[in-house]
């Protein structure tokens, strides 16, 4: 089988096993961006219920909390000074560029939408890439940890790939269509914190019967990478951060 095929895949054993996901409980595209800046998803679905009861679920709003009040409401979140000041930083900059207009923003190409999120200090790579995907409908593969842990022991990247590096193979080998690429992405998360873990639950897995034999089953060595991503769990933030276990 080829390696686009294989891609293909992953898809298929996972949501022929899981089904569809749907765990992005955002209501707009600005929420998206928002939810993007958060870690573990049970907190970040608190601090947007707490956005949403202040009011500050639009650039406006937001723009008008104080910035202390701003790191309570979402403090849920975790490490909730770094994100308030991210957030603030993304504000600045839709309004000096976009007139505060999230619609205007994302109706940028996605060839220049994604530097220019990447500009904004406190968005990197993989955060671009969720609000790429989820917020501005784009295709764009989100090369989170789960998904470069998943990817390497089924030996279709390599163990010491980077983000961009696994970004662009998954968007090489994957059809250009953003609801595919998002419900994969939210499959592979789902299969990075139930099976493919430091210790694999490999029996278990929806993926096993694409898994190479030997090789591939170790676990994958603690690394550090420089970006944020997912639900339940996952990460979203932009330091510099270890395999999930």
């Amino acid at each position: 089988m080829d390696t686009r095929n294989r891609w293909i895949r992953l898809y298929d054993l996972a949501f022929g096993a899981l089904g569809p996901q749907g765990w992005w409980p955002a209501r707009n595209p600005f929420e998206v961006a928002i939810l993007s800046q958060h870690t573990a998803w049970r907190n970040a679905e608190r601090a947007l219920l707490r956005l949403r009861e202040a009011g500050a679920l639009t650039p406006r709003g937001m723009a008008a909390l104080p910035a202390a009040r701003l790191a309570r409401v979402i403090r849920p979140a975790g490490s909730y000074r770094g994100k308030a000041r991210a957030l603030r930083a993304f504000l600045t900059a839709l309004r000096r560029d976009f007139g505060g207009q999230v619609g205007r923003l994302l109706r940028q190409p996605a060839e220049g939408l994604r530097p220019w999120l990447m500009s904004v200090p406190g968005i990197g790579p993989e955060t671009a890439d969720c609000i790429l995907l989820y917020a501005a409908g784009s295709p764009a593969f989100v090369a989170d940890a789960y998904a470069r842990r998943i990817l390497a022991r089924h030996g279709l990247v390599p163990f010491a790939a980077g983000y961009e590096g696994v970004r662009r193979e998954g968007e090489a080998h994957l059809p250009p269509d953003p609801a595919l690429q998002g419900e994969l992405h939210a499959l592979l998360v789902t299969v990075g914190k139930g099976f493919c873990r430091t210790v694999p639950r490999c029996d278990a897995c929806p993926l096993r019967p694409d898994l190479p034999n030997g090789v591939h089953l170790a676990p994958v060595r603690a690394t550090r990478r420089a970006m944020p991503s997912a639900p339940s769990g996952s990460r979203r933030t932009t330091g510099a951060e270890r395999w999930p276990t």
